[in-house]
């Protein structure tokens, strides 16, 4: 999320034009602030949704109302006014208590929860399955800090006193447990035998236990679990679509909420008619050059993409007079599809 570049466009009678005047553009695509970069500061608010609902960034704005720095803020309580109005409230380093409006705030949400103020945080809402992944990795942890196998028990025909049964288990875990003490070779006194228990890892499906958690956790964020190394399920004709819909199904609501919260909370109403954020998400979906290469033949055949927008995509400067050039050879015969961003 946070490596993609943010623009600012400017809708100029129907085209649309990147708005790099505009004091605007320089704060969401290079530096928010003096002590952020772009990515970094985006990276951190991303995050902070993802793990709690909620990221808040304080608005400075300059004489003339225009956005000139976001700072992130952390321990937020948000209040109800009389006037139904939104107040912001924080400490800062120094520890004083700061209220803020809603126009000075940015506030950005997970789903929104019963009160209509703050979001759900991801995890609260789906505490049962990090919890038990949660727990599968500390039985997983537990049960190889103590030599790899689960436990047994000692039994022996004479009755033992509190004291006894404390020295022998004490006694016991210090010579035989743990990993590095895994197949040493036990020896017992006192008519003692050792009974280990029959269930093993595999007997508890463990293993499967943990893969499917791992499947659970990326569901809630609707992450394919090729994205995040689990190739299980995964192919090398699979990936790549899979990787499409990771864009269009998962990061899209991501990228509208970043999109939607500026154009609200950073331009004016006015501002709103003529300017608007929007994400670059092309250069996730270039593909190989073969297939970048077919795509934008059929775009310039059909007409719906020039050749100086080609060279923008590819990062290519700019040639004058290359739209007023005639169109040779033919579009390709598989039909390409148009970057999800630019569908409708």
């Amino acid at each position: 999320m946070a490596t993609l570049p943010l623009h600012l466009y400017r809708d100029a009678d129907g085209a649309r034009e990147k708005a790099r005047s505009h004091p605007l553009y320089k704060v969401i695509h290079d530096q928010p602030n003096p002590e952020q970069t772009s990515m970094e500061f985006r990276e951190l608010m991303t995050a902070s949704v993802l793990l709690t609902g909620n990221a808040f960034a304080r608005i400075v704005r300059g004489s003339d109302g225009q956005v000139r720095e976001l700072w992130p803020l952390s321990d937020v309580s948000v209040l109800r006014l009389a006037n139904d109005r939104l107040a912001y409230e924080y400490a800062d380093r120094r520890g004083v208590v700061h209220r803020l409006l809603d126009h000075e705030v940015l506030h950005l949400r997970h789903r929104i929860g019963p009160d209509g103020v703050l979001g759900l945080s991801p995890i609260a809402v789906a505490r049962g399955v990090i919890e038990l992944a949660q727990s599968e990795q500390d039985h997983g942890v537990s049960t190889f800090r103590n030599g790899a196998r689960l436990s047994g028990v000692l039994e022996t025909a004479q009755v033992l006193k509190p004291e006894q049964k404390t020295a022998l288990k004490d006694s016991w875990g210090a010579q035989y447990g743990g990993h590095g003490n895994a197949g040493k070779t036990a020896v017992l006194e006192a008519g003692l035998t050792y009974k280990p228990m029959a269930m093993s890892l595999e007997d508890s499906q463990w293993i499967e236990g943990r893969r499917f958690s791992v499947e659970e956790v990326a569901r809630i964020y609707r992450v394919p679990p090729t994205i995040i190394g689990d190739l299980t399920h995964g192919t090398y004709s699979n990936s790549s679509e899979m990787f499409r819909t990771f864009v269009v199904l998962s990061l899209a609501r991501w990228l509208n909420m970043w999109e939607q919260g500026i154009n609200t909370s950073c331009l004016t109403e006015a501002g709103r008619r003529i300017y608007f954020a929007e994400h670059s998400v092309e250069g996730l979906l270039r593909g190989d050059s073969t297939a970048r290469a077919a795509f934008y033949a059929s775009g310039i055949q059909a007409g719906w993409l020039r050749k100086s927008e080609a060279r923008e995509l590819e990062n290519l400067s700019p040639v004058d007079g290359i739209d007023d050039q005639p169109t040779t050879g033919t579009a390709p015969t598989t039909p390409t599809k148009p970057y999800p961003s630019k569908e409708a």
